[in-house]
C-alpha cells in the first residue's frame, strides 16, 4: 500500500508541474510561487484544524531557513519548467539525491576524515568509492541532458533547473532536521507555504503583476492543492513503510515522477528530447536510486525526504 501512496505523490507532483507549464505562459515565476504558497497555506491550515495540529512552533529559525532555500528552489524549478521540456525540468529537480551524496563525500573530506598512516577510514575516497561513482555518474547524466538544451539556446534555463535540484537538497536536509526535533509534517508544509506566499509577493513587486484573465488563472487553482496532496501522500507512504527494504522501495518510487513528467511532456506539449537527453535522464535516475540505497546503508535510521 505504501508503494501506491508514493506513486500517487509522484503523480500529483508531475500534474502540478503541468499546471505550472500552462500557467507560465501568462504568469511569471514570482506569481506562480505566490499563488502556490497562498493556496497551499489555506489548504494546510484547514487540514491542521481538521487533525487538531497546532501551528505554533518552537523552531521558527529552522522553518525560516527551510522556507528560504525551499522557495528559491521552487522558483528556480518553475522557471525551468517554463523554459525547458517538462521531462528535462523534472529530472534536473530530482538531482537532489545526487547532490546530497555529493555533500556527504565532500563533507567527509573537508572534515579531515582521510585515512591516517596509510589506512582507510570510513570517510576516505577508497571506502566511499561506490558513492563517488554514483555522484560522477549523475553529473555525466547532467552533461548529456544539458547538451541538447545548449544547442537549443536553453543553457541558462538548464543551469537554473540544475540549481533547483541543488537547493532542494539543502531543503530536504532541513526537513530531516525538523523531523528529528519532532515537528509534524503538517506544520512544516504549512510554514513552507507561508514562506512561498511571502517570497512570491515580494518577487511580484520586482517582476511585476501580469494582466489578469480568468481562463488562464484557472491553472493557478490546482498548484497549492496538488503540491500539498503530493507532500501528504509522500508522508503517508514513508509512515507506512515499517522496514528498511520497504522504505527503500518507497524512496526509489519517487522517481516515477520523472516517468509521469516524460509522458506529460510528450503527450501534452509535444516536447522533443533527443536520444542523448533521454540517456542522460536514465543515468540521473539510476544514480539517484543508487545514492538513496547507499545513504540508507550508511544511516538506515535517517528520516525520509520531502519533495
Amino acid at each position: 500500500m505504501q508503494a501506491l501512496w508514493m506513486l500517487a505523490a509522484a503523480f500529483f507532483f508531475a500534474t502540478m508541474a503541468v499546471c505550472v507549464k500552462f500557467a507560465s505562459v501568462h504568469f511569471n515565476s514570482a506569481e506562480l510561487v505566490f499563488y502556490r504558497g497562498l493556496l497551499g497555506m489555506l489548504f494546510m491550515w484547514a487540514l491542521a484544524r481538521t487533525r487538531g495540529v497546532t501551528l505554533a512552533t518552537r523552531y521558527p529559525g529552522m522553518h525560516m531557513w527551510r522556507s528560504l532555500v525551499g522557495v528559491i528552489s521552487l522558483g528556480a524549478w518553475f522557471y525551468a519548467i517554463a523554459h525547458l521540456p517538462l521531462a528535462t525540468a523534472m529530472t534536473l529537480n530530482y538531482m537532489s539525491s545526487v547532490w546530497i551524496a555529493t555533500f556527504l563525500v565532500g563533507g567527509a573530506l573537508l572534515m579531515g576524515l582521510l585515512p591516517a598512516r596509510g589506512q582507510a577510514s570510513a570517510g576516505s575516497i577508497s571506502s566511499q568509492g561506490p558513492l563517488v561513482l554514483t555522484v560522477i555518474t549523475g553529473f555525466i547524466g547532467v552533461v548529456m541532458m544539458l547538451r541538447p538544451t545548449i544547442e537549443q539556446n536553453q543553457a541558462f534555463a538548464g543551469l537554473i533547473g540544475l540549481m533547483s535540484g541543488l537547493l532542494a537538497a539543502f531543503a530536504y536536509m532541513q526537513v530531516m532536521a525538523l523531523a528529528r526535533v519532532g515537528e509534524p509534517e503538517t506544520r512544516t508544509v504549512f510554514y513552507f507555504a507561508v514562506g512561498s506566499a511571502i517570497a512570491g509577493g515580494l518577487g511580484m513587486l520586482v517582476a511585476g503583476i501580469s494582466e489578469w484573465h480568468w481562463k488562464p488563472a484557472l491553472w493557478l487553482l490546482p498548484l497549492g492543492v496538488l503540491a500539498s496532496l503530493g507532500q501528504l501522500c509522500m508522508t503517508r507512504a514513508y509512515s507506512m513503510a515499517k522496514t528498511r527494504s520497504a522504505t527503500l522501495v518507497v524512496a526509489n518510487l519517487q522517481y516515477s515522477g520523472i516517468v509521469f513528467g516524460a509522458i506529460y511532456s510528450l503527450v501534452l506539449f509535444g516536447d522533443h528530447v533527443p536520444l542523448l537527453g533521454w540517456a542522460g535522464m536514465a543515468l540521473i535516475v539510476a544514480s539517484g536510486i543508487a545514492a538513496t540505497v547507499l545513504r540508507a546503508r550508511a544511516a538506515p535510521g535517517a528520516p525520509a525526504e520531502e519533495h
